[in-house]
């Protein structure tokens, strides 16, 4: 059996198996984050003064405004208009989950400041990521099902192909967005973490704490970009199947 057969034939399979292993990954992230939240730091600062103390000294603190969001685990770094949103759980927070996350997001306010090029890429990416990932699937089912009722017709289905491989390339930005934001992720963690122990924000056992916090975010990208991935290939080997 090749590999396209074995998308074909075993992929629901494989798709049920990474939504159990997304679900694990996701109660992981939001459990590690429940118990480094009960865990306060000895330095007795909130996530919002991290944030602030992190940016001034990075050179970003006259560009980037902190926001007081509503929500859990909804923070965010939005480029567009420069301010760092952290949610009810981080922004008052003297926990060592919510100093992580804080420096994570200023992880990505620096990243913007300095020119991180994947993150340039990302961002370039977005309006057609959120194309690809609204519609995408559905253009490339319709496509196999165009091509399928044109087959039983006894006609040339390339109508239908046509339509399912524009499905398939809007899908496809859709991936590669998701495999690009794991660098992106990764190096802001990498750039938190750092600050974290040098500027002594978080010491000893804090830090495996933090470490353990931004990991556990982290692998909920790494199952989001597996899953896509399945996804297309999917998709694929059905057109694969249907000609």
């Amino acid at each position: 059996m090749g590999f396209w057969d074995l998308i074909y034939y075993g992929g629901f399979i494989l798709s049920i198996i990474m939504m159990v292993v997304s679900l694990i990954i996701s109660a992981n992230c939001k459990h590690t984050f429940k118990k480094y939240s009960k865990t306060m730091s000895s330095r007795g600062v909130t996530g919002a003064e991290v944030a602030r103390r992190i940016l001034d000294t990075y050179g970003v603190g006259d560009s980037v405004q902190i926001n007081h969001i509503s929500g859990n685990l909804t923070d965010n770094f939005n480029p567009k208009d420069h301010t760092l949103n952290l949610s009810d759980s981080v922004y008052g927070s003297c926990s060592i989950a919510a100093i992580g996350v804080a420096a994570h997001e200023c992880g990505h306010a620096i990243q913007h400041h300095v020119g991180f090029t994947p993150n340039k890429i990302r961002s370039a990416l977005v309006p057609a990521a959120n194309i690809g990932s609204r519609f995408g699937v559905y253009v490339a089912m319709i496509g196999l099902i165009m091509m399928g009722y044109l087959d039983y017709a006894g006609t040339e289905g390339g109508m239908g192909q046509t339509i399912f491989y524009v499905g398939i390339a809007m899908f496809a930005f859709a991936v590669l967005f998701y495999l690009i934001t794991l660098p992106v992720e990764f190096d802001a963690s990498r750039r938190a973490l750092k600050i974290l122990k040098q500027d002594q924000i978080l010491v000893g056992e804090e830090m495996t704490g933090a470490r353990k916090v931004l990991g556990a975010a982290a692998m909920t990208y790494v199952a989001a970009a597996a899953s896509a991935i399945l996804t297309l290939l999917r998709l694929i080997s059905y057109g694969k199947r249907r000609r």
